[in-house]
């Protein structure tokens, strides 16, 4: 790997993780160039999580228990940061009455009753899967397939979306080289190969519909993308994913 590449890796690790991997040294990459990664967080991600799920259940944990952990394990890799995307948005687009005011409420770090109940709901959703899989005869290899596949979905937003701010996450990560959305996509796709056909498929199908969706949403509501919209796009496809696995097991 190039030196400028394994910098994009880097940063991408440094926007969407508390991962100790090093600082960036010279010339720091764009963050939409370094966008073509971020599905590789997802699978370092969804292996701590899936990790976490297996010492659960090697103790004696019941699969609810082992999904609730992973979960948490996932939460602390990346100090929630998808999730706080949700939960601002919840508040945002939940209490705001006009753009001016969705903007300003989703930049408070305090988190309010839909934020709140988006978290809850989240959570229950994803661990609820996750538990029905191991209870199946499943592994945890979903959460590494579905932690890429999430992430790779977001990168298409930066170029269809234009920015809701003049400035803040949303703005710098902004880009129009429509490569590395092509490049995390393809790494998504290829990361739902270890799911059975079907699986895959559904998920490669319902995620970017999901995805799109919270984007419409978006547009309708404030104008364009913010570091909170990508937050919930990912945490978004993640439940819509879990509900394809669940529905194909």
């Amino acid at each position: 790997m190039s030196g400028r590449r394994a910098d994009e890796l880097r940063l991408a690790f440094l926007l969407l993780t508390r991962l100790p991997v090093g600082e960036v040294r010279g010339e720091a990459p764009s963050m939409a160039a370094s966008s073509w990664a971020w599905p590789l967080v997802g699978i370092a991600v969804g292996a701590i999580s899936a990790c976490a799920g297996y010492v659960g259940l090697a103790v004696g944990m019941t699969p609810p228990m082992a999904a609730i952990l992973a979960l948490a394990a996932g939460a602390l890799a990346t100090g929630a940061m998808h999730e706080d995307g949700l939960a601002d948005l919840a508040d945002g687009f939940g209490g705001g009455g006009t753009r001016d005011r969705k903007l300003e409420i989703m930049r408070d770090s305090r988190i309010g009753s839909y934020g709140v109940a988006a978290l809850i709901l989240s959570f229950g959703f994803r661990a609820a899967g996750l538990a029905f899989l191991l209870d199946s005869g499943g592994s945890f290899i979903g959460l590494v397939a579905l932690g890429a596949a999430s992430r790779a979905v977001l990168p298409a937003a930066l170029v269809l979306m234009p920015p809701a701010r003049s400035d803040g996450l949303g703005r710098s990560a902004a880009g129009i080289d429509p490569i590395p959305a092509r490049i995390a996509g393809l790494i998504g796709l290829l990361c739902l190969l270890p799911l059975d056909p079907g699986t895959a498929l559904a998920v490669a199908i319902a995620m970017p519909l999901a995805a799109l969706a919270v984007g419409r949403l978006a547009m309708r509501q404030i104008g364009g993308q913010t570091g909170d919209v990508l937050g919930a796009m990912q945490q978004v496809a993640e439940c819509t994913g879990w509900a394809c696995i669940a529905a194909n097991v």
